[in-house]
C-alpha cells in the first residue's frame, strides 16, 4: 500500500492526557518504518509543548478521533502550525483483538500515513461561535419546554385542568390565573373571569377546569416554575439579539433559506450555524444529506439488506430540519406537503417526515451553492409529472368504493 505520508503523527485524547504515536522511516532499513509513544497532558502548555514536539519530529499530517469535546484544545492549537484531521471514531475503528490507547494512537498514525482517513468537518471560528449560540439557545427552548411540562404535572397533582382548555399554559389568560391562585384565590369563578380576549367564550369550561385542591405546597412550586420559565424566557431573548447580530455577514443566505415552505427564522439560522452557509465544503447534495444524517443506509449482505435506517448525523441540524419538515407538511398547495402525503399513505408518517427533510436539504444545497431562491413546484407536481398514473390511482379508489368508473379523456382546448 502506498505511503503518502512518511511522518505522521496519530493521536488518541482522553480528558488528562493524551498517547501520541510519532510513525517516521526507520534509519536502519530502507521501506520500514518505526513508531515512538509518548503521554502529554491536555493543559495549554502542555499542548504547545506536544506541538514543537511534532514539529521538531517533521510531521506533515496529524490524525486525532473526535471524542467528546476533549479534542477541542488539541485541534486549536495544532492546527495553527501543523496539517490536523480530525475523523470520526466510527470509520477509524481498530480490528477487535488488543485494545489499548497506546495501540489506537498508533492504528491513527497508520492509518494516517497512507491516507485511509477521511477529515471530518471543523468549521472556522465564526462559525464555530454561531454554533456555540444557536445550540445553547435550543438547549434552553427544549429546557423551558421541560418547566412547562413540570408545571403542566404539578395542576394535574392539584385537580386544576387548566391546560385541558387552555392552548397554551404560559399565555397572558394562563398566566393571570396562575398568579391568582399563586396569591390565595380559589374561587373559580373569580379565576375563570381572568380569561382575556377569545379566551372568554371558555368561561363555563374553565369554571369547571379551575375547581381543585390547590394547596400551599403547590403555590410554592407554581410560582418556582414560573421564576424559571421566565429566567430562562430572558436567557433566550439575549441569546436571540447575540445570534442576530452574529448572523449579519450571512444575511443573504438567510434570505434565501426563508423562502423554503416550513424553514423560519430560528431554523434558517440553525442551518447556517451547522453548515457553515459554505456549500463548498460538501461535493454534491447527496454528500450533505448523507452528513446531516437524512439519508437512508445500506446494509446488504449475502443478497439480503438488512436495514436500511438513516445513518447518525448533525443531532441539532437534524432537529431544526424536523421542524421546518412538520410546517412544510401542513402548507397548503406545497410540493413538499403533496410528497409528504404521497409516502405517508404507504410508509407512514415519520419515513414521510424524513424523506422532506432530506427534499429540504437538497434544495438547501442547490440554493446556496447557486444563489437562488426556491423554486416551488407546486402541489400538483406528481399529477403534472404522470398523469396517466394519477387517474389510475382516481380509478382504483372509486372501484374500492363500489364505484365502476369509465373514462372518457376530454380533448385538449384549441
Amino acid at each position: 500500500m502506498d505511503v503518502l505520508h512518511e511522518r505522521c503523527a496519530g493521536i488518541d485524547i482522553s480528558k488528562r492526557d493524551a498517547k501520541v504515536c510519532v510513525r517516521t522511516p526507520s534509519p536502519r532499513r530502507k521501506g520500514t518504518f518505526t513508531q515512538q509513544t509518548t503521554t502529554f497532558g491536555a493543559t495549554t502548555n502542555a499542548i504547545l509543548d506536544l506541538r514543537e514536539h511534532l514539529l521538531g519530529a517533521g510531521v506533515t499530517l496529524v490524525v486525532m478521533e473526535a471524542t467528546g469535546d476533549c479534542w477541542k484544545p488539541f485541534y486549536y492549537l495544532l492546527a495553527e502550525e501543523l496539517n490536523v484531521i480530525l475523523v470520526n471514531a466510527r470509520q477509524v475503528k481498530d480490528m477487535p483483538g488488543r485494545k489499548t490507547d497506546v495501540s489506537d494512537a498508533a492504528w491513527l498514525a497508520q492509518l494516517g500515513s497512507h491516507g485511509l482517513v477521511r477529515a471530518s468537518f471543523v468549521p472556522p471560528q465564526p462559525v464555530r461561535e454561531l454554533r456555540d449560540l444557536t445550540r445553547t439557545r435550543t438547549q434552553l427552548t427544549r429546557e423551558r419546554a421541560q418547566v412547562a411540562q413540570r408545571l403542566e404535572k404539578l395542576l394535574e397533582d392539584a385537580g386544576i385542568k387548566l391546560s385541558a382548555v387552555v392552548s397554551d399554559l404560559m399565555g397572558v389568560s394562563g398566566r393571570a390565573m396562575l398568579q391568582a391562585l399563586i396569591d390565595g384565590q380559589r374561587d373559580p369563578h373569580i379565576l375563570a373571569d381572568l380569561a382575556k380576549r377569545r379566551m372568554r367564550s371558555k368561561i363555563p369550561e374553565l369554571n369547571q377546569a379551575l375547581t381543585g385542591r390547590f394547596r400551599e405546597h403547590h403555590a410554592f412550586l407554581t410560582r418556582l416554575y414560573l421564576d424559571q420559565y421566565d429566567q430562562l424566557s430572558g436567557a433566550i431573548k439575549q441569546l436571540t439579539v447575540r445570534i442576530k447580530e452574529a448572523m449579519s455577514p450571512f444575511r443573504p443566505a438567510l434570505d434565501l433559506l426563508d423562502t423554503i415552505p416550513g424553514v423560519n427564522q430560528a431554523v434558517a439560522e440553525v442551518i447556517v450555524a451547522e453548515t457553515g452557509g459554505d456549500m463548498t465544503r460538501f461535493r454534491s447534495a447527496q454528500h450533505l444529506a448523507s452528513w446531516a444524517g437524512l439519508c437512508p443506509g445500506h446494509h446488504e449482505s449475502a443478497g439480503r439488506v438488512r436495514s436500511t435506517r438513516v445513518r447518525p448525523g448533525n443531532p441539532y441540524l437534524k432537529g431544526a430540519l424536523g421542524m421546518a419538515a412538520f410546517g412544510a407538511a401542513r402548507t397548503k398547495g406545497s410540493f413538499l406537503q403533496a410528497r409528504y402525503k404521497r409516502l405517508t399513505a404507504r410508509r407512514g408518517p415519520i419515513k414521510a417526515l424524513v424523506a422532506v427533510e432530506h427534499s429540504i436539504i437538497i434544495a438547501v444545497w442547490h440554493m446556496l451553492s447557486d444563489n437562488v431562491p426556491y423554486h416551488e413546484l407546486g402541489g400538483d407536481y406528481f399529477t403534472r409529472r404522470d398523469p396517466e398514473r394519477a387517474a389510475r390511482r382516481a380509478v382504483s379508489r372509486l372501484n374500492d368504493l363500489g364505484y365502476r368508473v369509465t373514462l372518457d379523456p376530454m380533448e385538449a382546448a384549441g
